[in-house]
């Protein structure tokens, strides 16, 4: 794909086919990578992949020799997840299962919504609708997010607009 950097297309060559054959539940991308991958005009530096805690289990016993056992994700206070963090060459890929935002006092589980798929290299990779993509990342409420939120907005908007006349 002509809009993926060579280094995110040759890390999602190599983790797809392996999120297909290890998780049993629903899985997705979600934030940079899965608005790049819908053509959103923005930068992807890693690849964040939402699972179940099961399916979170089974990439870090399958991905063990390259997980990043010392790094910790930031904003723990807004997300917990059954996290982890994995070298790969071209981007390194952190996978959240169970994924929960607290909001309002209280800790809401992270629903991508309506999925849509993308192809990479051949493969299915689903990725959140652009209108979900935008509702997440706005649910996020972190201000990294809003030059995203205007890249997928942009997707969203008609190319061109017809004027309405009324003759009467």
């Amino acid at each position: 794909m002509s809009h993926l950097s060579p280094a995110l297309y040759a890390t999602l060559a190599e983790i797809v086919p392996d999120l297909h054959v290890q998780c049993v539940d629903p899985w997705c991308l979600i934030g940079s990578t899965a608005a790049l991958l819908l053509g959103a005009q923005t930068g992807a530096a890693d690849v964040d992949v939402l699972t179940s805690r099961a399916d979170a289990e089974r990439l870090m016993a399958h991905w063990a020799a390259r997980r990043e056992s010392a790094f910790a994700p930031a904003d723990d206070d807004r997300f917990r997840s059954h996290f982890a963090r994995f070298r790969f060459p071209g981007a390194p890929v952190e996978v959240m299962g169970a994924l929960e935002l607290h909001v309002d006092d209280r800790w809401q589980p992270v629903l991508p919504g309506k999925l849509v798929l993308a192809g990479v290299n051949g493969l299915a990779v689903p990725v959140p609708s652009v209108d979900d993509q935008i509702r997440l990342l706005a649910s996020f409420g972190r201000e990294k997010d809003a030059p995203r939120i205007a890249a997928l907005r942009a997707l969203a908007a008609p190319l061109f607009s017809v004027p309405v006349v009324s003759l009467h």
